[in-house]
């Protein structure tokens, strides 16, 4: 190819030019001929060939914003699960139909090369996806914008069973090679850790120096992030720890190998696994490390490298907010005060007033154990001058707190960032409230109950500061890509407008009332259950009926999303078929598909694992059921599963007791893909069942009032397991020891927890979730009906897009606006 041609993406995009620009890149980037290239060799070149597509774009996106220093957003999150790809840049380039020409006419199969990526895994669930979700709208929506992480080495580990039991194993994603990371070691930060602090002669600010005790280096890997359709590609930043000094000659010559290396191992450990086990001392300081390691990277690299240099700090919250995607990066707040006060001889109050403006803060628990609290000692310890900063920050927010409410102690204790106590401990959540110029809920009930309960002081102090942005998802990856029989539909219904444009689904509404619209309907998803069977079986060896109704549960394994709850509904309905209760031609023919890790250090979570496992192994193996009842629980359940799961599933189990759950995006990906909710009055369930319908959701169980009012009632499981017949025979079934191959011992962890704690109230819910699944087994016996009220799910979820929080944010919180930009 002559040296001269323009770059690819500046030429019109034809089948012959990506075909000479992937062959070139299999020839000189792989070094292999099409006859002996491997599919990795052949997946690489693709890779590689979308990216020069989009390069062209995103430089001129980074040319953009130097030149017109728009106000931008930069997302700081521990999590960005991404999901694969290639199938995204392709959509987003508007190269599907152009790849799978060029690849076929050269007899490459592109379905096959799909399936050779593997996605990265630098996510954990919910919060990770919801991250991806967001700075893909950010693109689609032209707001200049820079997501900040860490480039875990092997992520969220991979998930196997071993006799039912969960086990974990590194997933070695970037073992065959990350072709979209860019990786820019010249630009290196350098991270400070452990040492002590000395006062700085003269200085009236109160700035101290800090005397580090060691250092890593953060290596930055960029990742593109284009908007579909519009020309613009942001940006993703991650983080990858390196020594500064790796190797020692000396002491390899000597002979020590290992200490050679030791600086080397010590300081990539902090990159190397998303959330380190933290049940001993070692594990909670690499995760503080992690933390600040990759907010202060992202800070000092914003300020040096994204800013013009001659840039007025002052004017920082002009240009850039800062979005504290959880308690995570709240450690930020400190670093941002060391960098103004220290390092640039800031007055203080001028420093506070630019952090005040500039950090935004969102919640995204209900669970006081999950809102992070890190000791005094281990802080002060590995950070001293951030220990020193906050000690200060407190002091003076305390006065504000004494001026404010004079005499309240108990106030002033409750507010304080510092609680006092057996183990003094820094309250990062009240860091991130008090520096925060906006703190927000993820849906409206999670929001009303952050004001009233988990920062209810800070609420009364503050309530402007307080406000909601409802969870949502990226219709392109979760739509337009996962499921394209439906996406095709919608487009000939409607058009294609929807895509960016989401709430344009109502105009499906009238369609749910026509017949043969709904006929369709339920073709398209009977054919993502054959397919979604297909990928079960050749993924995980797993065969389930392709027909039959897909009653999904997946989500992270935690007690208060009550996946015990669901169980004691499958035992129960097996009891009743083994007793004779339940005559076996009532009983709905489904498949019954679990999806969910458990932390490494959560015991019950993976006793919960090990029991549906052990139910499932039961009930696929007993003839008497079979064609009636199929459990299915694939490992290592990710976002390229969740693409094949969600546009088969026709139930969407969002169980949670009320008031638990902040929000959910699994029950939004579902409804928009035309699975009806069973769900209780919790996180956004409730916002979905406002919008499609009472009539099309399955309602059960106590509200968040109820709830509480019980728990302060004192709560009593066992009464519930006494006066409830099927619940008692079910729990009495597991404890049988029938699933666990006689070992009755086996499930007393369980049922024990279950029927004498029962944390989560699954067994008062139990009636009242066993009658709302008699109401989906009436409703799915009628097929049109069913349907319909599927299409409604679809019309009226269009609230769920990302983009429309986005755009809240952009106009509650942040006030950054769109550039122009369509190249």
């Amino acid at each position: 190819m002559d040296p001269n041609t323009p770059p690819v993406a500046a030429r019109e995009h034809t089948v012959e030019s990506f075909t000479r620009e992937f062959l070139r890149e299999l020839n000189f980037g792989q070094g292999v001929d099409l006859d002996r290239a491997s599919a990795n060799d052949q997946y690489l070149a693709l890779a590689r060939t979308v990216r020069h597509y989009l390069m062209t774009r995103w430089l001129e996106t980074l040319r953009n914003q130097n030149r017109d220093q728009a106000k931008a957003v930069a997302y700081l999150s521990a999590e960005f699960l991404l999901g694969p790809q290639l199938e995204n840049n392709l959509l987003a380039a508007d190269l599907e139909d152009i790849a799978a020409q060029s690849l076929a006419e050269l007899g490459i199969n592109i379905e096959a090369l799909r399936g050779v990526e593997i996605e990265p895994g630098l996510g954990n669930g919910g919060l990770g996806r919801l991250a991806a979700c967001f700075i893909d709208s950010l693109a689609t929506l032209n707001v200049p914008s820079i997501g900040y992480g860490i480039r875990y080495e092997y992520g969220i580990f991979k998930q196997t069973f071993v006799d039912g039991r969960q086990v974990e194993k590194p997933d070695n994603w970037l073992g065959l090679g990350s072709p979209w990371e860019l990786p820019h070691p010249e630009n290196a930060v350098e991270v400070w850790f452990g040492g002590h602090t000395e006062s700085v002669a003269g200085a009236q600010n109160g700035a101290r120096k800090w005397v580090p005790g060691w250092n890593v280096n953060g290596v930055p890997y960029n990742y593109m992030v284009p908007g579909y359709h519009n020309g613009r590609v942001n940006t993703l930043r991650l983080w990858s720890a390196r020594a500064t000094q790796a190797f020692d000659l000396q002491i390899f010559n000597s002979g020590d190998y290992a200490e050679a290396v030791r600086a080397q191992t010590f300081a990539e450990n902090i990159s190397k696994v998303l959330y380190p086990e933290d049940s001993t001392p070692q594990g909670k300081e690499l995760r503080l490390q992690q933390q600040y390691f990759f907010v202060a990277c992202s800070l000092r690299d914003f300020i040096e490298n994204v800013l013009p240099h001659d840039f007025d700090l002052t004017a920082l919250p002009e240009r850039i907010t800062f979005q504290l995607n959880d308690t995570h990066p709240v450690i930020a707040v400190p670093e941002l005060m060391r960098l103004l006060v220290d390092e640039r001889d800031w007055e203080w109050d001028a420093a506070w007033a630019v952090a005040q403006r500039v950090f935004n803060y969102t919640c995204h628990t209900l669970l006081p154990e999950a809102l992070e609290v890190w000791p005094v000692e281990l802080l002060g310890r590995l950070l001293p001058r951030h220990l020193e900063i906050i000690d200060r920050i407190n002091a003076n927010f305390l006065a504000e707190v004494d001026a404010q409410y004079p005499g309240d102690q108990a106030r002033i204790e409750r507010m304080s960032i510092i609680a006092e106590g057996p183990v003094r401990a820094v309250r990062m959540a009240h860091l991130a409230t008090v520096a925060g110029h906006r703190v927000n809920g993820v849906a409206a009930l999670h929001s009303e109950l952050l004001a009233s309960k988990v920062l209810k002081d800070f609420a009364e102090m503050w309530p402007e500061k307080f406000t909601n942005v409802t969870n949502g998802v990226t219709p392109r990856r979760f739509m337009r890509l996962a499921n394209p029989g439906l996406s095709g539909l919608i487009t000939e219904a409607i058009g294609d407008g929807w895509i960016t444009d989401l709430e344009r689904l109502r105009e499906l509404e009238p369609h749910a009332e026509d017949a043969e619209f709904r006929r369709r309907f339920r073709e398209v998803k009977a054919a993502n259950k054959r397919h979604f069977a297909d990928v079960l079986a050749a993924r995980d060896g797993i065969e389930i009926a392709g027909d039959a109704m897909v009653d999904a549960m997946v989500k992270r394994l935690h007690e208060y999303k009550r996946q015990s709850l669901k169980l004691l509904h499958i035992v129960s309905l097996y009891e009743g078929i083994r007793s004779g209760r339940l005559p076996l031609d009532r009983v709905t023919p489904r498949t019954f598909v679990f999806g969910a890790k458990a932390a490494p250090g959560y015991y019950m979570a993976k006793e919960t694992i090990a029991m549906i496992n052990a139910v499932g192994r039961t009930i696929n193996a007993d003839a008497s059921v079979k064609g009636r009842l199929k459990v299915a629980f694939p490992a290592n359940y990710n976002v390229t599963l969740a693409e094949k799961l969600i546009p088969a599933a026709d139930l969407s189990e969002q169980i949670s007791l009320a008031g638990k759950e902040a929000s959910g995006t699994g029950n939004m990906k579902f409804a928009l893909n035309g699975a009806l909710t069973i769900g209780t009055d919790d996180g956004a369930n409730v916002e979905i069942r406002e919008l499609v319908g009472d009539d099309n959701f399955f309602l059960f169980g106590m509200d968040e009032p109820a709830a509480a009012a019980l728990a302060a009632k004192g709560y009593q499981s066992h009464a519930y397991y006494e006066s409830d017949v099927d619940l008692r025979a079910a729990l009495d079934l597991i404890s049988s020891g029938i699933f666990t191959n006689g070992d009755a011992a086996a499930t007393a962890p369980l049922v024990s927890n279950l029927v004498h704690s029962d944390p989560f109230m699954a067994l008062a819910d139990f009636r009242a979730y066993m009658d709302a699944q008699a109401r989906v087994e009436a409703a799915y016996a009628d097929h049109e009906g069913w349907s319909r009220s599927a299409v409604l799910n679809v019309a009226r979820s269009g609230f769920f897009s990302s983009d429309r929080s986005m755009q809240d944010y952009l106009d509650r919180i942040w006030g950054a606006k769109p550039m122009d930009q369509n190249l």
